[in-house]
């Protein structure tokens, strides 16, 4: 399975009770899926895994998977304790899944062996192909990376960390080693900040939080990287991207609440964020307005 295109990670709706809101996540993806992602990536860092139980996430994936209806490949997270992680895989190939993007094991140091040894006890459980995510304490070697990488169903790396001096060195073991289709992709936090400097190392596809709430400004991104024009790229990454950065860093877990609450903004009412999140203040909400109005003009130009 290869992918293509801006990649589509929905965020989890929920009700006013706190539950997960079905209908609002069908209506989300599909209008997602009609703007014309190249996958859909269901219950991941955007769609607030961290949050979901077992039963509720199955649930998540289940509507995802019957909202995209077949139109392009569903990938749904998952993560944690081994165990765990495995009966989130397992839930994933029940609701329909095309896929897994595996996200790091329980925040404890752990080596890259471990991380290797993860990734294969997880694996093991299941047929589905499963992209493998580096980030936080989920850090490979370029060895273990090809360790893994050689596992029959694995189809792909996913970076977050941002070292890009390690990614080189992963992309061109892995190439050199393993001898299958296998794709690099950037899932670095508003990964369009990056994907000059990816796509410099040879990852040219990467996650798009912006598509969530603004999939015109993500694709006009997205068009403009391949198709060279790099006067439209800085133009979005400084007068777009940059400001929008800057306000998800001034408070930590703004990488999903300021995404959840464009969707919003926009007319489709997702709900807050579950805890340890928080909801992003007015004044910061006024901010994100401006930009994302900013960013919309820049592409009328």
């Amino acid at each position: 399975m290869q992918l293509d295109g801006v990649l589509f990670f929905p965020v989890t709706p929920f009700t006013s009770d706190g539950e997960v809101a079905e209908d609002v996540l069908a209506e989300h993806v599909k209008h997602g899926v009609a703007a014309g992602p190249g996958g859909v990536f269901v219950a991941c860092g955007t769609g607030e895994f961290h949050a979901l139980e077992p039963e509720e996430f199955e649930r998540a994936v289940r509507v995802a998977v019957e909202a995209t209806a077949g139109r392009v490949p569903v990938f749904a997270g998952a993560g944690g304790s081994a165990p765990l992680a495995r009966k989130f895989v397992a839930a994933a190939k029940r609701a329909g899944a095309d896929g897994i993007l595996l996200l790091p094991p329980y925040l404890v140091g752990c080596p890259a062996g471990g991380v290797a040894r993860y990734v294969a006890e997880v694996v093991d459980s299941t047929d589905l192909p499963v992209i493998v995510y580096q980030r936080n304490n989920a850090v490979f070697t370029p060895e273990a990376a090809v360790e893994v990488a050689k596992l029959p169903n694995v189809i792909g790396f996913k970076d977050g960390l941002g070292d890009l001096d390690l990614m080189q060195r992963i992309v061109l073991s892995v190439r050199e080693s393993v001898d299958k289709p296998f794709q690099f992709f950037n899932g670095l936090p508003t990964a369009e900040m990056t994907v000059p400097a990816y796509r410099g190392i040879g990852v040219e596809l990467y996650s798009s939080a912006v598509f969530c709430f603004a999939p015109e400004i993500s694709l006009a991104f997205y068009n403009a990287v391949t198709a060279g024009d790099t006067k439209r790229v800085n133009a979005l990454l400084h007068g777009f991207y940059k400001p929008l950065v800057e306000l998800r860093d001034k408070v930590p877990g703004y990488a999903v609440s300021l995404v959840k609450a464009a969707v919003t903004r926009g007319g489709l009412d997702v709900g807050g964020v579950r805890a340890p999140l928080l909801d992003p203040t007015e004044e910061h909400l006024a901010e994100l307005d401006r930009i994302v109005e900013a960013g919309r003009e820049l592409i009328a130009k």
